[in-house]
């Protein structure tokens, strides 16, 4: 499916947490979502980014945004990688990547020579209004959870 535009309304979802809690797109009305897709629990990049979010918590706070990891692993997984890096925001677990695909972030993939299906590294910044206000496709991890605060306080 072909991403989300700015302006556009976000696609509703529900996934469970690292815990087995449901999470859907409209707890999260009337406050700013960072709606952040990452490939795999506990890798080198997945870690970087996920640690640089956390390290943002503060800012999150006190611009009463929620952050939400999203990737295809399952629970426990989640729960194995936020307990190991003592992420302080949720993960969700989008096992059949049904939410991935409607964000477009389920993409075609190649690596070593072979192509396959998997998770694109990219972020929606949700308004409290429930439109996306921002998108960022192909992520580079340094500075992203930077440029993401950026945007969160120009909303």
């Amino acid at each position: 499916m072909a991403v989300i535009e700015p302006g556009q309304k976000a696609p509703g979802f529900s996934l469970p947490d690292q815990d087995g809690v449901v999470h859907r797109l409209k707890d999260y009305a009337d406050r700013p979502l960072i709606l952040y897709f990452y490939p795999k629990d506990d890798t080198p990049g997945c870690t970087k980014e996920a640690c640089a979010f956390r390290d943002h918590q503060p800012d999150w706070k006190r611009t009463k945004t929620a952050v939400l990891g999203v990737s295809v692993l399952d629970t426990a997984s989640k729960a194995k990688f936020a307990k190991k890096h003592g992420l302080n925001f949720t993960l969700l677990a989008d096992v059949e990547h049904e939410v991935a695909d409607r964000y477009g972030a389920w993409k075609k993939k190649s690596m070593y020579g072979k192509t396959y299906m998997g998770v694109a590294r990219m972020t929606y910044l949700i308004g409290p209004d429930g439109k996306v206000a921002q998108r960022w496709d192909d992520v580079k991890v340094d500075g992203h959870a930077e440029a993401v605060l950026a945007a969160v306080l120009a909303l």
